[in-house]
């Protein structure tokens, strides 16, 4: 870790991304962080932990609200499961809906819909028909659904995605009521907690949160349904967004975007490619801890755009990445896929192991959890909200 003009860089400083989570401060943020997974994204950087006193901002925690990773143990035999891999990617690829519409004919309820929040707050009543139709859809782009063996021989189900149609309404509604009140500067909205457009937001967006729970625990436990297995522990974390927190000694809004919450004794999962080992990791008390604001990495990071990746058919570029070279990946490590495309590869990604080596002190793994299936949306998939 070094500090860049006074902010905690882990990793390699990547281009833009400084002055990109510097703008930050103009809008009232006091204190700043980038994790070792960062790259450019939209107003914040991904990988980056901004923190405000009173303030929150919608574009900080991004249109993706409460996306985040969870992963159980289950009690399956990892021989049973290797035998029948192709048979259970069958199943999982034909009763978890990826993209927008659901694919399987199973009715998906929760009590949240419940809330009264859904009735008080019109952007909430107008979104509740797409929250209750998605809920516990995958998406596409980096969203997933894996099977994993760790170094035990113990069958994990790991998954990652958010809140969905929910969290970009919510976000796209809050930004533009932070711009339509001068509350922008290089695309980073805000809004003061006290507020009514604040508090709403605040109220919404912690919804949303419990809408990504309930959607990622249905699919985990689906998908042990598929297994004949039972669960025997979980892991469950969001990475994009606000936690009401103290920090040396004062209360603060922090936003993660793309960033993975590891105070000491907390057990995080974060995932690799598709074709290499994720991790179950627990946060550690050190200085380096605190400078991060008890935060880590959500993955592995990019190191390739999609369209770098697969190319531009208007233009005629060619892409950098061939189904032949992903295919090769997946075959050394004995990775049954179903979906996907080159711009999931692992060439388009840093390699976990090393950026997890920039937050040493900070983190200790506890697990490695190899890939034996992974199921994500095909590359013709279309869902305006993957990512």
């Amino acid at each position: 870790m070094k500090l860049y003009e006074g902010i905690p860089v882990f990793g390699d400083l990547q281009s833009g991304v400084l002055e990109q989570i510097k703008n930050a401060e103009k809008t009232g943020a006091v204190r700043l962080a980038l994790m070792g997974d960062h790259h450019v994204g939209y107003g914040v950087p991904i990988g980056g932990v901004v923190a405000y006193h009173e303030l929150i901002s919608p574009s900080g925690v991004g249109y993706d609200i409460a996306c985040g990773n969870k992963a159980i143990l289950t009690d399956a035999r990892a021989e049973d499961v290797r035998q029948k891999i192709r048979g259970i990617m069958d199943d999982v690829f034909k009763k978890i809906s990826f993209g927008v519409g659901r694919v399987n004919d199973e009715e998906v309820d929760h009590e949240l819909f419940d809330d009264p929040l859904w009735n008080e707050n019109s952007v909430m009543k107008s979104l509740k028909d797409k929250a209750r139709a998605q809920l516990g859809t995958v998406g596409s782009g980096n969203h997933y659904v894996n099977i994993m063996v760790d170094e035990l021989d113990r069958v994990w189900v790991g998954v990652h995605f958010g809140s969905r149609g929910l969290g970009h309404g919510i976000a796209s509604y809050y930004m533009d009521q932070a711009k339509r009140i001068g509350n922008e500067h290089n695309h980073i909205t805000w809004l003061h907690e006290r507020s009514e457009l604040g508090a709403e937001y605040i109220a919404c967006m912690e919804l949303a949160g419990r809408y990504a729970y309930a959607g990622r625990d249905w699919v985990c436990q689906r998908v042990a349904k598929i297994l004949g297995a039972k669960t025997l522990e979980s892991i469950h974390n969001h990475h994009n967004f606000a936690w009401r927190e103290t920090h040396d000694g004062e209360e603060m809004w922090v936003v993660r975007k793309g960033a993975t919450p590891a105070f000491p004794g907390q057990r995080g999962f974060v995932g690799a490619t598709m074709a290499e080992p994720s991790v179950i990791l627990e946060g550690v008390e050190s200085e380096r801890s605190r400078q991060a604001l008890y935060s880590t990495v959500h993955g592995a990071g990019r190191v390739m755009s999609r369209t770098k990746a697969k190319g531009h058919k208007k233009s005629g570029t060619p892409g950098l990445v061939t189904q032949a070279s992903m295919r090769k990946w997946l075959r050394n490590a004995k990775v049954e896929l179903r979906g996907a495309d080159v711009d999931e590869a692992p060439d388009c990604y840093k390699r976990l192991d090393e950026v997890l080596e920039h937050h040493a002190g900070t983190v200790k793994v506890l697990h490695h959890l190899a890939p034996i299936g992974v199921a994500m949306a095909g590359g013709n998939v279309f869902d305006p909200y993957k990512d």
